[in-house]
């Protein structure tokens, strides 16, 4: 581990937070504009505390070794050991099981939640299918996730057209470059992740939710520290930001109530409507996008202490339709 201050505004007399982060460059990117963030509202200094998770070193595909909690568990481990004082996570790698000794403290406001074509020559999705196939060839498209891959078939299904999935890992980098290097025609990514590496102007196409709902959580990030600091954790509350909050509730209590975990094409995102209305989306399906359940539902909200048992009784009931209609089925084997 390496600590890396990253700011030296504070008096020397205070202690520096210890802000565990994995090493990728996404993560660190989010942890230290969470830093800067803690800064402002603490006026302490934070360190970066750099900690590798299995999921950075196994180069099995996500859906293999477990998907959800693989980048969380040894920064957990580093927060109930104290070798650091809190954490920052992609919220979308969190298992949706509460953890013993630990608060989530703060969920910022939430960046742009949705999925990104990277493609050759600049093109949309459509366009590159059509050219391709104007070529005598199939768009090959990379994703590591089943739920993109599940999503990406469908539409393809839909409109009587080829393509193929292609499961890769890696980095940003590692997965532009099988673009620029010709090995793919396209992939897909979270635009969240590139907009923070400053990477939007490599983004070809947003894609639209009607054609690719994004895993629960996505976009957002989880800011987790022990239950016992509580001093601590009413600091950091500073930077929670309630209706990201809320959403997010109501998305993990779909996934958790279909106990899927990443293995599992399970989509899920809620979006405020007028008049405080929280509107939940949840797709289900299979992998070659032969089938496709889409649900929705809605849900006046209010926001005060009981917002997040609200959203997350939304988020169960809509889960137990998709369950009803044959949900479990689609998965396969159900995943806690």
């Amino acid at each position: 581990m390496n600590g890396q201050p990253l700011t030296d505004q504070a008096p020397a007399a205070t202690a520096a937070l210890r802000l565990g982060t994995r090493r990728s460059a996404l993560a660190m990117a989010q942890s230290g504009m969470v830093a800067r963030e803690v800064t402002r509202v603490t006026g302490r200094p934070v360190e970066l505390v750099e900690i590798t998770t299995y999921g950075d070193t196994s180069r099995e595909a996500l859906a293999q070794i477990g998907g959800t909690g693989v980048f969380v568990s040894a920064l957990r481990d580093a927060l109930l050991e104290g070798r650091i004082d809190f954490a920052v996570h992609s919220l979308k790698d969190l298992p949706t099981a509460e953890p013993e000794g630990l608060a989530l403290a703060a969920v910022p406001a939430r960046e742009d939640a949705s999925d990104a074509l990277v493609a050759r020559e600049g093109l949309a999705l459509g366009e590159l299918v059509e050219k391709l196939a104007g070529a005598g060839r199939t768009a090959r498209i990379g994703t590591g996730s089943p739920r993109r891959m599940a999503q990406l078939n469908a539409w393809a299904r839909a409109r009587g057209v080829q393509i193929e999935t292609v499961a890769i890992r890696g980095n940003v980098d590692t997965r532009i470059g099988f673009v620029s290097s010709g090995e793919l025609d396209a992939v897909v990514l979270a635009t969240a992740g590139l907009n923070r590496l400053g990477r939007a102007a490599e983004i070809t196409e947003r894609l639209d939710p009607e054609l690719m709902i994004p895993a629960p959580g996505q976009g957002a990030l989880a800011i987790e520290c022990t239950a016992a600091r509580g001093e601590l954790a009413a600091e950091l509350a500073a930077l929670d930001h309630a209706p990201t909050r809320v959403a997010v509730a109501a998305e993990r209590a779909l996934l958790a109530t279909l106990e899927a975990g990443c293995s599992a094409p399970v989509a899920a995102l809620a979006t405020w409507g007028h008049a405080y209305e929280l509107r939940l989306e949840g797709v289900v399906g299979t992998v070659d996008g032969a089938t496709l359940l889409k649900m929705s539902a809605n849900g006046p909200i209010v926001l005060d202490e009981t917002a997040e048992r609200q959203a997350a009784a939304l988020g169960r009931a809509l889960a137990a339709r998709l369950l009803d209609a044959g949900a479990a089925t689609l998965m396969g084997e159900r995943a806690r």
